[in-house]
């Protein structure tokens, strides 16, 4: 998808992390222990390629979104993040404990969200137990607010891990035989080619490039999605309406779609309970509403 996106621009892939979800909510953080072993295998692997990578490349910087082993200890590296806590049932302080200490390795963590009480990552990017190099800059969002004719009734954006993302789109393409309005379905699977094809009153892709899905979200009333925390900024920025439907077992994206759905911005559900009709719902929700917040790039960037 970057390579996509970014043509002229060179890439350089990482070791993967091989995340995949289990097909069963409930066994989430037995998976998650058991494929442990491996995540610390690639983390030093990556490690290992950033140390060349710095001698080839002549890097003065590193932004890791995300990823354990990518930072050096001769140069500023910076961890972006929205989770300074990490949500896993019981075994949040853990959790949280380890992730902090992992983010204690970077000079600066940067948390995409905005400090104050009007912020959208909830308890998961506020704790007042750490602090330690946090810096908050503010949601990104990739996409623009544009005055287009309403083309879609409803947008449909899957995206994640498999199984859960499969399971998902053949729920919904079931669901979606009786909706009678126009829908853009977009499966979220990256091949070579895109393909699209028209069956009734929906129009499937397999993915979208940035420019087309901000297109796509700039012409639907209506997004349906799971919870995760880029779409979320992606649909504060747009100031859009949404249905939420979390990945079963990924606690994150439960409490997200939760958060919204007591604040009265965007109903959700869970993935086994989801029905056509629920997105009647969606017109007793206020949406998501793009609230600015101002960061001075130079003092940010001065860092490297």
């Amino acid at each position: 998808m970057l390579k996509k996106e970014f043509p002229d621009l060179k890439a350089i892939e990482l070791p993967s992390y091989d995340i995949r979800y289990s097909k069963k909510a409930n066994s989430f953080k037995l998976k998650l222990l058991k494929d442990s072993p491996h995540l610390l295998k690639t983390i030093r692997r990556e490690k290992k390629v950033i140390e060349s990578l710095i001698d080839d490349e002549h890097i003065s910087g590193i932004i890791s979104d995300n990823r354990f082993g990518v930072r050096h200890n001769s140069i500023p590296s910076v961890f972006i993040t929205h989770q300074l806590r990490v949500l896993s049932g019981g075994t949040t302080w853990l959790s949280s404990k380890l992730h902090q200490s992992i983010i204690s390795k970077f000079e600066e963590c940067w948390v995409p969200d905005h400090r104050d009480l009007n912020n959208l990552s909830g308890d998961l990017g506020h704790t007042e137990k750490y602090q330690s190099s946090v810096k908050y800059i503010g949601p990104l969002s990739r996409f623009k607010k544009l005055n287009l004719p309403k083309k879609y009734k409803l947008l449909v954006i899957l995206s994640g891990p498999e199984p859960q993302r499969t399971y998902l789109q053949e729920k919904l393409l079931n669901e979606l035989q009786s909706y009678k309005a126009n829908v853009c379905f977009v499966k979220g699977i990256i091949e070579a080619e895109q393909l699209k094809r028209v069956k009734r009153n929906i129009t499937i892709y397999n993915f979208m490039t940035s420019q087309e899905l901000e297109i796509a979200l700039n012409e639907s009333e209506v997004v349906l999605s799971r919870s995760g925390y880029t779409s979320i900024m992606d649909y504060a920025r747009l100031e859009k309406k949404a249905f939420l439907i979390p990945t079963p077992g990924q606690f994150e994206q439960e409490y997200l779609s939760k958060k919204f759905s007591v604040e009265g911005v965007a109903p959700s559900c869970t993935q086994k309970a989801f029905e056509i009709e629920m997105l009647n719902d969606i017109k007793n929700y206020s949406g998501f509403k793009n609230v600015q917040y101002n960061v001075n790039y130079k003092k940010l960037f001065s860092l490297f």
